[in-house]
C-alpha cells in the first residue's frame, strides 16, 4: 500500500463512497463522521478532519478520525489562528512536512495531534469564501505531492456544495455554520433605474448544482471541456474576424483579451486536471473559478484584480457553452432580484419582463445600455455595488433600492417593513401620477409645455398611454441592431417603424438614426479598433462612412412613414458639413422612392441633435438648415468637461447644474428662439424634477423624458410659475460655483415648486 494519495489514482471512488455515506439514514454526525473515515482511509492519513465557519468567524471542528473524539464541537479556532485558520484566510491549500514547526501552528492539546507532523488542508469554497477546511495528517515527516494536494482540492469542492445544499447536514443541524454569508448587510452603490423593489436572488450566471458535479465517465467529460472549448475560441475568433455571433455589446479591446485568456495555457491545464479527478466538465470550470477568485480577490494591485473579471467572466461563458441554454429559459421566481457582475442590454432583454422586480450590478454606469433599458422597463436599478456576488447566494431576500442607490441583503423585518410602506407611498404618488395623465402640461402662470417620452424598445409603446406623453421626443433606434445576432434587414425595420407609428398615432416621433459606436459596439459590424472610441467613427461618422447602413435605414423609415409624418434627427453632429452630408443622403432616398412611384411621407421634417460642444459657436450656420434640433444633454455636458459619463471613476466630476452647462443651455435656447427652430431636450436631464425646473427657467417647453420621468416633471412643472423663476435662475447664472444645485432646490422650495 502507497505512503500516502488515493488507493486508487483518482477521488471518484472515494467521492462516490462520499456520496453513497451522505445518502444514509444514519443521524448527521454519524454520516459525517463515515464521511471523515472514508476519506482518512482513501488518502491513507492516519488523521482526517473537517472544520466549518461559525457566524462569528471561529472555525469549529466538525468531525475527525484520529484525533480525540471528544474535540468535537468544542474545538473552536478563532479567524487565523492555526494552521486551520491559516488555509481559511488564504483561501487556498497549505502542505507541510513538519506542522509543529510553522509559526502559525496552533497547539490544543484536549485534539491529541501533538504526534502527527506532516499536514495538508484545503479550504472548503462557496463564492470564493472559505466556509470550512478539510485536513488530513499523518506522523511520518513527508511532502504529500501535487497529485495529494489536487486530490483533496476537488474532495473539498465536493464537500463544500453538499454541506451548503443541505445534502450531507439538514440546515437546522448546521446551526450558525456559516455556509454562506446570512447577516443582513447593507451595500452603497450608484442609482441607475430609480424605485423600489424586493424579491429573491437569481444570479445572472446560475451556480452549477451538486447533483451534476460527479462525472459518470470522466472520458465524456473530457471530450465534453474539450469540445466546449473549441467552440469558446472559435466563438470569440469570429467576434474578432466581424463574424456573427452571441457576444453583442463587448468591445473589440474585450474580446482579444477573451481571446488571450481563452488560450491561457495554466487556465487551460487546471481545467482539464480538475475533469480527470472526476468532476463534470461544469465542476470543473466551477472549482476553477472558485480558485482563481479566492486568489486574485486578496490580491491589492488593481490590475490582478481586473484579471479575475476577465477570468470570471471567460469562465461564465464557457458554462452557458457546455449548458447550451439561455437566461430566458430558466425558471425564475415571481419576485426576482437578478443579480449581475454586469449586463449587456441583449442579455436583460432574455428574461421575462413580468417576473424582473429589480436589477443589482456590481459595475456598469448609469449610461450603460443595461440601465437605460431597465429605466425602460421601469426596474429599479442599482450598480456600482463592488464585491455584490462574493455576499449573495441564490434565493437570498434582498432590496433594491433605486432612490438612494443602495441594496440590503438579507434584510431584518424592520427593515423591510420600512420598505414596504416607502413602497405604498411610491404606489399613492404613481396614483397621483396616473390622475395627471390627461391634463395638459400647463405652468401655474400658464406657459404650455409639451412633454415627451423616450423610446427605443416595442415595451415603450406600451408607456406612451399610459404616462400620458403628447409623442416621442427620442426613439432610438440602435436597440433593435444591438439585440440582434445580425444586421436587421429592410423589412425588419420598416416593420418596427410602422409599430412605432402606428402606436403614436397622430402623436409626433422623432427617430434617431443608428448611434453606434464608442461602447456600442456590433459584432456583425466589421470596425477597426480604435484608440479612443468615444472620440472616434461612431453615430452619423460611422453613417457617413458607410453610407449604405445609413441609406438602408432612412429607406426603411420613408416606407413606414408612407403617407405620415416623419420627423428624422442624426446623433452627435459636430460640423455643419455633417448635416449637409446626412440630409443629402435623405434626398438620394426621397428620389429613388419617388422614380419608382413609392409613397412618400406626408411631411417630412429632418434635424439634428445638439451634443457636440463645437456647434455652440456654428448655430447661425445650422439652425437654418434644420427643421429642428434637439440637445442631447448627456453627451454634450461629457464632452464638455472632458469626462466620460460611463466612466464611474469620473462621471460625478460635474454637474448639468452648473453655471457653465446651463448657459451653454441658455445660449442654444436664444438662438433657437431667434431663428423660429423648435428645440427639445431629450436627455436624462428632462427626467428629473429639478434639472427639468432649470430647463423651463431658460425657456425650454418642449421636454422628451424616460417613461418614469414624464408623471413626476408634469407634476413640477404644474406647480411652477416661471417669472418668478427665471429672475431667481438669472441670478443664479453669475455664480463661479462648480454647482448651483443647492441653490436650485432653495428657489424651487421658497416658490412651492413640487420636485
Amino acid at each position: 500500500m502507497p505512503v500516502g494519495g488515493l488507493t486508487t489514482r483518482g477521488p471518484r471512488n472515494l467521492l462516490r463512497q462520499i456520496r453513497e455515506a451522505m445518502a444514509g439514514a444514519a443521524p448527521a454526525q454519524d454520516r459525517l463522521d463515515m464521511v471523515v473515515r472514508t476519506i482518512a482511509q482513501s488518502m491513507v492519513a492516519e488523521v482526517c478532519s473537517i472544520y466549518l465557519r461559525r457566524a462569528s468567524g471561529e472555525l469549529e471542528l466538525f468531525a475527525t478520525q484520529g484525533l480525540n473524539p471528544a474535540a468535537v464541537h468544542k474545538t473552536r479556532l478563532n479567524p487565523g489562528e492555526g494552521l486551520v485558520g491559516e488555509v481559511a484566510r488564504l483561501a487556498q491549500p497549505i502542505s507541510l512536512s513538519d506542522a509543529p514547526s510553522h509559526p502559525s501552528f496552533a497547539y490544543r492539546p484536549e485534539t491529541g495531534e501533538d504526534p502527527y507532523h506532516a499536514f495538508l488542508g484545503a479550504p472548503l469554497l462557496r463564492g470564493g469564501r472559505a466556509i470550512g477546511v478539510l485536513v488530513v495528517q499523518n506522523r511520518s515527516e513527508r511532502r504529500y505531492d501535487e497529485e495529494e494536494v489536487e486530490d483533496i482540492q476537488t474532495i473539498a469542492m465536493v464537500l463544500a456544495e453538499t454541506v451548503a445544499s443541505g445534502e450531507l447536514l439538514a440546515q437546522d443541524e448546521l446551526r450558525d455554520i456559516e455556509v454562506a454569508p446570512h447577516r443582513p448587510e447593507r451595500l452603497k452603490g450608484q442609482r441607475f433605474a430609480e424605485g423600489l423593489a424586493y424579491g429573491r436572488v437569481v444570479l445572472h450566471e446560475a451556480p452549477v448544482p451538486p447533483e451534476n458535479l460527479l462525472a459518470e465517465d470522466p472520458q465524456v467529460e473530457e471530450v465534453r471541456l474539450r469540445e466546449a472549448l473549441v467552440g469558446l475560441k472559435a466563438n470569440i475568433d469570429s467576434l474578432l474576424e466581424g463574424g456573427q455571433g452571441k457576444l453583442a455589446g463587448i468591445s473589440f479591446e474585450v474580446l482579444e483579451t477573451y481571446r488571450m485568456f481563452a488560450d491561457d495555457r495554466g487556465w487551460n491545464r487546471s481545467l482539464e486536471e480538475a475533469v480527470r479527478t472526476g468532476l463534470t466538465a461544469e465542476a470543473a470550470v466551477d472549482r476553477v473559478r472558485n480558485e482563481h477568485r479566492a486568489r486574485f480577490a486578496k490580491a491589492r494591485d488593481p490590475y490582478i484584480k481586473e484579471r479575475l473579471h476577465d477570468f470570471e467572466d471567460l469562465a461564465n461563458r464557457l458554462l452557458r457553452v457546455l449548458a447550451g441554454d439561455k437566461p430566458g429559459e430558466r425558471d425564475l421566481p415571481d419576485d426576482a432580484i437578478l443579480v449581475a457582475r454586469n449586463l449587456g442590454p441583449a442579455d436583460l432583454l432574455e428574461y421575462p419582463r413580468h417576473k424582473l422586480r429589480g436589477l443589482l450590478l456590481e459595475e456598469g454606469s448609469a449610461a450603460s445600455h443595461a440601465a437605460i433599458v431597465a429605466r425602460a422597463l421601469q426596474i429599479p436599478c442599482v450598480g456600482r455595488l463592488m464585491g455584490l456576488r462574493d455576499r449573495l447566494s441564490e434565493g437570498d431576500l434582498v432590496i433594491v433600492d433605486g432612490e438612494t442607490g443602495e441594496t440590503y441583503l438579507r434584510p431584518r423585518p424592520d427593515m423591510l417593513a420600512a420598505v414596504q410602506s416607502r413602497m405604498e407611498v411610491r404606489s399613492e404618488r404613481q396614483a397621483e401620477f396616473a390622475r395627471l395623465r390627461d391634463v395638459p402640461a400647463v405652468t401655474a402662470d400658464g406657459t404650455r409645455v409639451t412633454l415627451l417620452t423616450n423610446a427605443g424598445l416595442a415595451v415603450d409603446l406600451e408607456n406612451l398611454d399610459a404616462t400620458g406623453a403628447e409623442g416621442i421626443g427620442l426613439f432610438r433606434t440602435e436597440f433593435q441592431f444591438m439585440v440582434s445576432e445580425e444586421l436587421p434587414r429592410l423589412d425588419s425595420q420598416t416593420a418596427l417603424y410602422s409599430l412605432v407609428l402606428d402606436a403614436a398615432g397622430d402623436r409626433p416621433v422623432i427617430f434617431r438614426t443608428l448611434d453606434i459606436g464608442g461602447d456600442k459596439v456590433l459584432p456583425y459590424l466589421e470596425t477597426e479598433r480604435e484608440e479612443n472610441p468615444a472620440l472616434g467613427r461612431r453615430a452619423i461618422r460611422l453613417g457617413l462612412d458607410r453610407p449604405g447602413l445609413l441609406r438602408l435605414q432612412v429607406r426603411a423609415l420613408l416606407t413606414a412613414a408612407a403617407g405620415r409624418e416623419l420627423r428624422v434627427m442624426f446623433p452627435m453632429i459636430a460640423t455643419v458639413d455633417e448635416f449637409r452630408a446626412a440630409r443629402d443622403l435623405v434626398d438620394v432616398e426621397c428620389t429613388w422612392a419617388k422614380r419608382r412611384g413609392r409613397a412618400l411621407p406626408a411631411l417630412l421634417r429632418v434635424g439634428a441633435m445638439i451634443e457636440c460642444p463645437s456647434l455652440l459657436w456654428h448655430l447661425d450656420a445650422l439652425l437654418p438648415l434644420t427643421d429642428f434640433v434637439s440637445v442631447g444633454t448627456n453627451d454634450l455636458f461629457q464632452y464638455m468637461f472632458a469626462a466620460d459619463r460611463t466612466n464611474p471613476l469620473v462621471s460625478d466630476r460635474y454637474d448639468p447644474l452648473s453655471p457653465p452647462a446651463l448657459r451653454a443651455l441658455a445660449e442654444i435656447q436664444k438662438r433657437c428662439a431667434d431663428t423660429g427652430t423648435p428645440v427639445s431636450v431629450c436627455g436624462e436631464m428632462a427626467g428629473r424634477p429639478l434639472e427639468a425646473f432649470a430647463l423651463l427657467t431658460l425657456g425650454y417647453t418642449r421636454l422628451s423624458a424616460p417613461a418614469g420621468g414624464v408623471g413626476p416633471v408634469k407634476r413640477m412643472i404644474l406647480s411652477a410659475d416661471l417669472p418668478a423663476a427665471r429672475r431667481g435662475m438669472a441670478n443664479l447664472l453669475g455664480s463661479s460655483a462648480g454647482s448651483i444645485r443647492g441653490e436650485l432646490e432653495s428657489l424651487a422650495r421658497k416658490l412651492n415648486v413640487a420636485i
